[in-house]
């Protein structure tokens, strides 16, 4: 089905009445103990077919002038082009996450415009042709509220902290969708009443496809992740540093690398990147954060088990793996809305954006060069 053609759109509305029977969502418990913090949408994900890079662009929120896009460079490839699936509002946002065995990538458009379910779309021809699906509620906010196993098993976190769970994420209807668990189910289990579970901030998939689970935990000195172990949910760590059991912990994306689980942890101020083989996690130094509310402008993981962060004022820090130490990257481009990992060893592109124009940048030694441009056909007033 071609991505420019009106059969993806079609589909979907066709999907509508299956999900609009669905109630109204509940917003996840909080508490005046600690301010939640998640990673925002503006990611990227490497996978067998290529680089993905997600941001927004176009204009003001408020006004619904913010349309999301997702673009590709394929694997061997130098050049980025767009290939955002079409025929359905994106100003919610997007998330993506890579397909069944890696052959494919399956992306999430978070609810707009009065919609209360997500629509999706698979690609295994790096988005030339897009295979609609649906999810019938409503996505997180945050990049790694998806997950897909190798076999083609699919997990879904929804904006109260539930999880669901499909065979395959290119479900043609709604009813392929199961309850998986609930924040308040989680937060009620042994690990979760340990950690003082407040919210799911991100799902993934440890070894044998087990399903997993991470976010914010009131108490001191421990990281929420959980692993579905036979129907049981278990703690699955990590243990936080000793010089970090004063404060409390969140992490703020899990996935699957080659090298096993890789996550990224805010500890009070501060940044800590851990890796687990299936038995055993490493956690890195720290690297500080910024100091405001929102301290991560955007975040990712490669497809090495790498991890990078966007910070405040043009700031950029990467670390490649177990073991190695966090890396300042020179000031990034003015406008830069991501990052992404490049076609070499700590290589890696900035994505900057301005309107509906997308430049990339390549590091090259110790500075940015612009490597190509990019206009996106942005309809301005379209979503209002």
């Amino acid at each position: 089905m071609s991505r420019r053609g009106p059969g993806l759109a079609l589909l979907w509305v066709g999907a509508v009445a299956l999900a609009t029977g669905c109630g109204s969502q509940v917003a996840p418990a909080t508490t005046p103990s600690l301010r939640v913090q998640t990673a925002p949408l503006s990611t990227s994900l490497v996978t067998p077919q290529g680089t993905w890079a997600v941001a927004v662009m176009g204009g003001s929120a408020a006004s619904e002038n913010n349309f999301w896009q997702l673009f590709v460079r394929p694997a061997g490839a130098s050049r980025w082009s767009l290939v955002t699936p079409e025929g359905v509002a994106d100003n919610g946002g997007l998330v993506a996450a890579g397909g069944a065995g890696g052959t494919s990538l399956v992306v999430g458009f978070r609810p707009s415009q009065g919609l209360a379910f997500s629509p999706l779309a698979s690609s295994g021809d790096t988005g030339k042709n897009w295979t609609p699906g649906l999810l019938d509620a409503d996505l997180a906010d945050v990049p790694d509220a998806m997950a897909v196993a190798p076999a083609g098993q699919t997990l879904a976190l929804l904006h109260d902290g539930s999880v669901e769970t499909a065979a395959t994420a290119a479900a043609g209807t709604a009813g392929q969708w199961s309850r998986l668990t609930t924040l308040s189910a989680l937060a009620a289990t042994a690990p979760g009443r340990g950690c003082g579970l407040v919210s799911v901030n991100a799902v993934s998939f440890g070894p044998n496809n087990v399903p997993m689970a991470a976010g914010s935990c009131v108490r001191r000195g421990v990281a929420g992740v959980f692993a579905d172990t036979g129907g049981t949910w278990q703690a699955a760590g990590p243990a936080v540093p000793g010089g970090f059991g004063g404060d409390q912990v969140q992490v703020l994306g899990l996935a699957r690398t080659a090298v096993g689980n890789a996550a990224l942890l805010l500890a009070g101020s501060d940044l800590l990147a851990a890796w687990s083989d299936g038995g055993h996690w490493t956690v890195s130094g720290p690297v500080a954060a910024a100091g405001d509310e929102q301290s991560v402008s955007a975040s990712g993981f490669g497809a090495d088990g790498s991890v990078w962060v966007l910070l405040g004022g043009g700031r950029a820090e990467t670390i490649s793996g177990p073991g190695a130490s966090w890396q300042a990257l020179p000031s990034v481009p003015s406008g830069t809305a991501t990052l992404a990992p490049g076609s070499g060893s700590g290589a890696y592109d900035a994505l900057a954006v301005s309107g509906s124009k997308l430049t990339v940048w390549q590091l090259t030694g110790a500075s940015w060069t612009k490597a190509q441009v990019i206009s996106v056909p942005i309809e301005y007033g379209s979503s209002s």
